[in-house]
């Protein structure tokens, strides 16, 4: 099933069509004294953002970055965040962003894939490099550069089922496009109106959210990382008609006591647009009663693009468990040997894009699953007669915490690193507070090391985790532990998650 959003997909946009560059100095120009962004105490126009990502684009200029490059992003939340991208943007170059938080060596698997002209917020070897809060200096030149067209307007990253990261470049440049234009006001992305940020940039969603609403000719209202009740705070005193959700947020804010989280005024909202993980139903009806099924919305979909899903909470209402059908692009059910599946039958969800001539994406350091044209995340799921997609788990093994993914392969890669571990397995369980939890049973070796004063150790969680800190982001730490003197793989270096989860979920 597609719409016109997806026939308007184009690789390259209409040559009328603006960079968004372009558009960005026409909202300088046209909306100078209207809010841009907000951090904080501190709200840009859209005038003062528009000088001050000139000026930081001249720097990047100085310091090599050329049309077509990629420039690494680690900054936390907050206005340089923002600038660096827009910056990118306005001399070609495409903004590749990661996780301010990640260990030494994930980003050196990054930046040697991304091979960037520029890493910002993290020195790494040999590249250049500024730091995290770097301001351009006020004498540079801040009048509008010439005008260029970033061939991917952007590069996030994905950890993949190896469990080895991978860049999802994508296949549409920073053209402000009818399509680009289209999907931000699906999300709440209007000019003139407000949105509320709490989720962390580096991720797509919230990244595509801000940029859209930016590009729309909104007003950003940025947090510095989520909290429940600063978020509803924000949405009061901005009247904000948009706010960007996971379902982990919605419940957070949703446990909070009734005189705080009932003491707010959400009756501005009319985008409540979640995603990124599965929400409860209860949870979904919770807010459908508190905000309207009008104003709730979910999408679903991959970083990849190939399509997408959204539906309103009344639509939902009448399709309980649904995430909505395709508004671009086109699904497809299919069993393990690719044959299709009739409506109501479980399989592998497979998504393809149609309208446009060019690929939605491309990986740099993965190859898609695809079957011809067709492809697959991973997913598993059914379809109605009606064609609604209902979710029904991820396939294999990916762990959904708090609406990031979290790939076994690459956690037991830094526990298998430690000498004192002879296997591990990771698994998923359940969490009431993030959906799922990290859970890692490991095999540690029977003999005891010494330490440099003599004492005979033994690994322990401790000491475990001081080592998994320098390999992985905090967010991928095991959060809970157990030991077996038992191998957990087979000769064949297979092992049963399945039934590893089983055990502990019935236990």
């Amino acid at each position: 099933m597609t719409n016109d959003l997806s026939t308007r997909r184009g690789g390259q946009g209409s040559p009328k069509e603006p960079s968004f560059a372009a558009r960005l100095y026409q909202l300088a120009s046209e909306c100078g004294s209207d809010p841009a962004l907000t951090f904080g105490p501190q709200t840009y126009s859209f005038d003062q953002l528009g000088r001050l990502t000139n000026r930081l684009a001249r720097h990047f200029i100085t310091l090599g970055v050329k049309i077509g490059d990629f420039v690494t992003i680690a900054e936390p939340n907050g206005v340089e965040f923002v600038a660096s991208t827009i910056a990118c943007w306005k001399i070609g170059a495409i903004p590749q962003p990661v996780s301010a938080r990640l260990p030494a060596m994930e980003l050196d698997a990054i930046v040697e894939l991304a091979d960037p002209s520029l890493v910002i917020g993290v020195e790494v070897a040999d590249r250049a490099y500024l730091p995290q809060g770097f301001t351009p200096s006020e004498t540079l030149d801040d009048s509008p550069l010439p005008d260029r067209v970033s061939p991917a307007w952007k590069a996030p990253t994905s950890g993949g089922s190896t469990g080895t990261p991978k860049l999802i470049v994508s296949g549409d440049p920073s053209v402000f496009s009818a399509s680009i234009a289209g999907l931000g006001s699906l999300i709440g992305a209007v000019s003139g109106q407000t949105m509320v940020m709490p989720g962390p940039l580096y991720h797509n969603g919230p990244f595509i959210w801000t940029c859209s609403a930016l590009l729309a000719g909104g007003h950003v209202a940025l947090l510095p990382r989520f909290d429940a009740l600063a978020t509803l705070e924000l949405i009061e005193q901005t009247k904000a008609e948009a706010v960007y959700l996971v379902p982990t947020m919605m419940q957070r804010m949703w446990k909070l006591p009734d005189e705080d989280k009932f003491s707010y005024d959400l009756s501005s909202l009319t985008r409540a647009v979640h995603l990124a993980e599965p929400c409860p139903p209860w949870l979904k009806e919770a807010w459908i009663d508190w905000i309207g099924a009008e104003n709730l919305w979910e999408l679903y979909g991959g970083t990849e693009g190939q399509m997408f899903t959204f539906l309103s909470g009344t639509e939902w209402l009448e399709h309980r468990g649904s995430v909505g059908r395709p508004i671009s692009g086109e699904v497809k059910i299919c069993d393990d040997d690719g044959n299709d599946l009739p409506p109501g039958e479980t399989g592998e969800v497979w998504m393809r894009w149609v309208g446009r001539d060019t690929p939605t994406y491309r990986y740099i350091g993965a190859e898609a699953e695809s079957r011809d044209g067709w492809e697959c995340l991973g997913d598993i799921g059914s379809l109605d007669a009606d064609g609604y997609l209902y979710l029904a788990d991820r396939r294999k093994d990916m762990i959904l915490v708090g609406g990031a993914n979290i790939y076994p392969a690459e956690v037991e890669a830094a526990i298998n690193a430690h000498p004192e571990v002879l296997s591990c397995v990771v698994i998923g369980l359940a969490d009431s507070d993030k959906g799922n939890k990290v859970h890692a049973i490991v095999q540690a070796s029977p003999t005891s090391t010494t330490t440099g004063s003599g004492t005979p150790h033994t690994l322990d969680e401790t000491d475990l985790l001081r080592f998994l800190a320098e390999r992985l982001v905090r967010y991928k730490l095991p959060q809970s532990f157990e030991w077996t003197d038992k191998p957990l793989r087979d000769d064949a270096g297979k092992v049963r998650r399945g039934a590893l989860r089983a055990e502990r979920s019935n236990a």
